[in-house]
């Protein structure tokens, strides 16, 4: 006999999102993320650790979560999570992630990732943007944002700030800042709200496409004969260079 939880995930899987972990349900969850399906290897223990850690969405977990057998849970997920916890959530609507991207005036920047390669540092970006309050996160060229290794990389914050994938010509309005060696030093400017921040691949940098879009180059300070930092860390500091010269709240 067919267990009923598991021809439901299947089902839906083939459309939904993958909420692969306790902490990407958690935050989804918080952040208004619709989910129909929730199960758990241990319900005793998920619900434990929310109330430990998440009390503000214990009772949404006891109303979801079903227990299923480790081995289902195993064939849910490509990777089991060591909190034996994974979800279903339906997609925001593309259109209505365009258009918070594209309102104007603008009280928080968009992050723009040019032609990312790595799932883990996509997902670790869309965190750190959702932590600054970001407007949202686009990336250009082939990498899905909504992939499910970018999104147990971002905890499950995509519900939390606006991601799609977008052409060069299709990026958000405002002014263009783009991360590069040969720009100016960020500690001599000020980036206004609106600014549309892009950052280049680790290995090849901005697309032609893109600087030739760009309005100023900036650069962030790094000792010399050191050749790069990692996506991540460029995206946190220029996002916290920009919250030290803002009045907006988070």
């Amino acid at each position: 006999m067919t267990d009923p939880a598991a021809a439901d995930w299947h089902r839906l899987a083939e459309t939904a999102v993958l909420l692969d972990g306790f902490h990407a349900l958690k935050h989804a969850l918080r952040f208004g993320a619709e989910v129909p399906q929730a199960v758990t290897t241990d319900r005793r223990s998920a619900l434990a650790l929310a109330a430990d850690l998440a009390p503000d969405v214990r009772d949404a977990l006891d109303a979801l979560l079903t227990e299923v057998p480790e081995a289902a849970y195993r064939s849910f997920v490509p990777r089991p999570h060591p909190t034996g916890v994974a979800a279903l959530a339906v997609r925001p609507a593309r259109a209505a992630n365009l258009e918070q991207l594209g309102r104007l005036p603008r009280r928080t920047p968009v992050v723009v990732l040019d032609n990312p390669r790595n799932l883990g540092n996509a997902g670790a970006v869309i965190r750190l943007a959702a932590g600054f309050g970001a407007t949202g996160v686009v990336t250009t060229g082939t990498l899905d944002p909504w992939h499910p290794t970018v999104v147990r990389a971002g905890a499950g914050l995509h519900y939390a700030t606006a991601v799609e994938r977008l052409t060069v010509d299709e990026l958000p309005p405002g002014p263009l800042f783009a991360l590069d060696p040969e720009g100016d030093d960020i500690r001599g400017l000020k980036l206004p709200d609106d600014a549309v921040l892009a950052f280049g691949s680790e290995r090849s940098g901005l697309s032609p496409e893109l600087r030739a879009r760009t309005d100023h180059l900036v650069s962030l300070p790094m000792r010399p004969q050191v050749s790069s930092y990692n996506l991540a860390t460029s995206v946190a500091m220029t996002l916290y260079h920009w919250s030290t010269s803002t009045a907006a709240p988070l």
